[in-house]
């Protein structure tokens, strides 16, 4: 997460429920990678969860006591009523792992331990992520429960599929702890591109040459892949144009993989009638062979003496007559005269902006965290980064898509 989108998160507060399942061992990586986005945890394990990890474990992750008792001897917060303290504190209530047990509970709302009173008591907004044997997942019961906690608007992080730890194959693993801490990240964070669509375009296009060998660029999607992940932590709903590459984009966005610079251009135009705002991340080839060998070109005998390359298509350009109120933004990839390169390439492709990367260098651009360049819109220089961090310049281009939407 980037320095910005954390700093934000400084404030937060997530009361974290864990239960007794054997998925309980991910917690402490939950914990910490929810307090390495700057949010304050505080724990409260029921008994049998004491059972897979204990609290001192927890306490010393998250620097602050845990909670496992209703009625402690001595109120672990001077005066207050623990549960509903607790409740009231937590901007975001989560559940990892919760059993069938717990989850019956919450749905016909018994309160009788700790973590059930404290839940029944919170308005914050309640992620469960439900862990447990297949057959159990399965059970009417216990999925007439799940509806009943989505029916209320309790938020479901699904189960996946694998290898139980009881040696049964199927949905009821608990997410990864990062998939868990993005989730919670998506509802902490602001939502001021909620009921837009941002259609991004992302990584290299790869053009053909023969069934073997193909041209493309240094794009690895990094910076297209920061920007999708903004976008969805903001609310906006993100459908992502991509070319090949080796990463994953969030969860939230609708990925349509594509290979060359035709196929981008199809599935871009097929898409921006939904769209408030188009970032062309992508770098798309400038130049395609003119002609693709059907069969695998020979290193003996002629081989490739020369390669003739035909201009791929401009997708930006041939966008230009449905752009109407749409917001375009692109991208410019220098290695000199940034400045003027990027100018002449927002004006003649009618862009509200555009983003002049410096490349050439190991710190920055293709492949790298980084990027240093110049955010330009046509009245001028809006601002120059440096080395800036490519999840944290992602937000930065939204705040200035925020101010024109």
């Amino acid at each position: 997460m980037d320095g910005s989108a954390a700093a934000a998160m400084n404030n937060s507060v997530v009361v974290y429920g864990i239960t007794g399942g054997i998925a309980a061992y991910k917690a402490p990586l939950v914990v910490r990678g929810l307090r390495a986005l700057g949010i304050d945890v505080t724990v409260v394990m029921t008994e049998s969860a004491r059972q897979f990890v204990t609290p001192y474990t927890i306490q010393t992750i998250s620097g602050n006591q845990v909670y496992t008792e209703m009625f402690s001897t001595v109120a672990a917060s001077g005066f207050e009523i623990d549960h509903i303290a607790l409740a009231d504190r937590a901007d975001c209530f989560l559940i990892a792992p919760a059993t069938a047990n717990f989850i019956a509970k919450l749905a016909h709302g018994i309160a009788d331990d700790l973590l059930t009173t404290t839940a029944l008591a919170t308005r914050a907004p309640l992620l469960v992520c439900p862990s447990m044997n297949v057959n159990m997942l399965t059970n009417q019961a216990t999925q007439d429960n799940l509806q009943t906690l989505q029916s209320r608007g309790i938020r479901i992080l699904e189960p996946e599929a694998g290898e139980l730890a009881c040696g049964w194959e199927g949905q009821g693993r608990l997410p990864e702890p990062e998939r868990i801490v993005a989730e919670v990240q998506h509802i902490l964070s602001k939502k001021d591109f909620s009921g837009k669509n941002i259609l991004i375009t992302c990584g290299p296009t790869c053009e053909d040459i023969d069934p073997v060998r193909y041209i493309t660029n240094r794009s690895t999607g990094k910076m297209g892949a920061a920007l999708v992940e903004a976008a969805c932590l903001r609310d906006a709903r993100v459908t992502v144009i991509s070319g090949p590459v080796h990463l994953k984009y969030a969860p939230w966005a609708e990925v349509i993989e594509v290979r060359s610079a035709r196929e981008m251009l199809n599935q871009v135009n097929e898409h921006l009638v939904e769209a408030d705002v188009l970032i062309m991340a992508a770098a798309v080839a400038d130049f395609v062979p003119a002609q693709i060998s059907e069969r695998k070109i020979k290193k003996s005998g002629t081989g490739i003496s020369s390669l003739d390359l035909a201009p791929s298509p401009d997708i930006l350009s041939t966008l230009i007559p449905r752009k109407n109120a749409k917001i375009f933004i692109g991208f410019a990839a220098e290695t000199e005269s940034l400045l003027d390169n990027a100018r002449q390439k927002m004006e003649s492709k009618g862009l509200d902006m555009i983003v002049a990367n410096q490349v050439g260098r190991k710190d920055t651009g293709f492949a790298s965290d980084t990027n240093s360049g110049v955010i330009l819109s046509p009245s001028g220089i809006m601002e120059r980064f440096e080395l800036i961090e490519k999840t944290d310049l992602a937000h930065k281009i939204l705040d200035h898509v925020k101010d024109r939407l």
